[in-house]
């Protein structure tokens, strides 16, 4: 007599497939802006509704900015962390594997995120062309280590 070594669960108790949006925490009616957002990617994200603001204008649950170079990360990172409520989340994709001419890699995109305050939590594919890294205001007290980046006030 053979024992099964294992189990198998049935194809139809597979867990239910989550949108990008739903792995980058993004609620249905968060107040979001979205820079230079490549239509495709947008799709991809399968984004819930949102009050979607094109101006930045007041505070934001969700900004998304999308670059190719480091300097432009640097221009608007500072001023979109500015606008997030508390609790917010800014995400910044950039492309994969030296598409597009990027000078962008994950550490490269920690290191600035870390270097104007903010730290990063989540990664994750957008879409074919697009990485995105989840930044988030630092929480008060809690020393941050990562051997990309470190926070201003944390530097030796």
């Amino acid at each position: 007599m053979s024992v099964p070594l294992c189990t198998v669960a049935p194809m139809s108790e597979k867990k239910p497939v989550r949108t990008v949006a739903q792995k980058m925490g993004v609620k249905a009616g968060s107040r979001a802006h979205l820079v230079d957002a490549p239509e495709d990617s947008v799709a991809a994200m399968a984004l819930p509704a949102l009050e979607l603001v094109e101006e930045l204008d007041g505070e934001f649950d969700y900004i998304h900015l999308f670059v190719t170079r480091q300097e432009q990360m640097r221009a608007a990172f500072g001023s979109l962390r500015n606008r997030l409520r508390p609790g917010g989340m800014l995400w910044v994709s950039w492309p994969k594997g030296g598409r597009f001419g990027t000078d962008l890699t994950m550490k490269q995109v920690i290191a600035i995120g870390y270097d104007l305050n903010m730290v990063e939590s989540i990664c994750l594919r957008i879409d074919e062309a697009w990485a995105g890294l989840k930044f988030t205001r630092p929480k008060p007290g809690k020393i941050y280590v990562n051997s990309y980046g470190t926070l201003p006030g944390q530097r030796l």
